[in-house]
């Protein structure tokens, strides 16, 4: 049992709190329940969470706050629970990375597949390679400022990244040297689960070469790899 994977629910409904961590149980997973964010936070600095269960409407630091302190410090994953009714609620939880989400009143059955379906999407992924923890990410020319998501390039000029465009970048950072697909990138950056949107993710490519490359028509760091996607072919140094 040690060895399954801990599933954190967040939400002030100890009903649904009840509910989700029994039924969880019984499908042999291991749970905790936090009834707010100040519990999370406390249930997180003693505990290593696999993927939470976070409730979007709660009294004081609501989900989406929690969800977007969980993508600065962390990347575990986060499948957000929503009112029918919250449907802009929903859209900024996906853009702030929530894996998926789920509309109250659900089943628990549905939230068990969607459950499985995150935890084997996150297993597929490449292995992170320090996950950007310096404060400081020096490439080719160009140092990256990760606290202030700041490029500064040789010449002292701060170059603006939109966040979107950080986050492409810092998963590139972060598995410097190996082929990412599509799907994969938009795992790493967005965290959802959606239809690949494979434009998406090379107009991202597209305008972040703009910005580091010295021709982006004829890219050196971000290179694309015909029908496997694309990889960064710099030396990455933390500091």
């Amino acid at each position: 049992m040690e060895t399954a994977p801990h599933i954190a629910i967040v939400d002030d409904h100890r009903d649904i709190r009840d509910l989700v961590g029994k039924y969880l149980q019984k499908h042999g997973y291991r749970t905790s329940l936090a009834e707010n964010a100040a519990a999370f936070r406390r249930l997180l600095d003693r505990n290593a969470i696999d993927l939470v269960v976070l409730d979007i409407m709660m009294p004081g630091e609501d989900g989406l706050s929690l969800c977007r302190y969980l993508r600065e410090s962390s990347t575990v994953p986060v499948i957000m629970l929503t009112a029918m009714t919250e449907e802009t609620d929903r859209i900024v939880g996906l853009e702030l990375g929530a894996d998926d989400y789920l509309a109250k009143p659900f089943n628990p059955r549905e939230l068990l597949a969607r459950i499985k379906a995150v935890l084997r999407r996150v297993q597929s992924l490449p292995p992170q390679r320090g996950q950007l923890k310096a404060k400081e990410v020096r490439f080719e020319r160009w140092s990256l400022n990760v606290g202030r998501r700041e490029l500064t390039g040789e010449d002292g000029m701060a170059v603006p990244l939109s966040t979107a465009e950080f986050r492409l970048l810092s998963v590139f950072l972060d598995h410097a040297g190996l082929v990412l697909s599509r799907d994969q990138l938009l795992d790493l950056t967005v965290g959802r689960s959606a239809e690949p949107f494979d434009r998406a993710i090379d107009n991202q490519v597209s305008r972040l070469r703009k910005k580091i490359e010295s021709d982006p028509k004829s890219p050196t760091l971000i290179k694309t790899h015909w029908g496997g996607g694309y990889s960064f072919s710099a030396e990455v140094v933390r500091q």
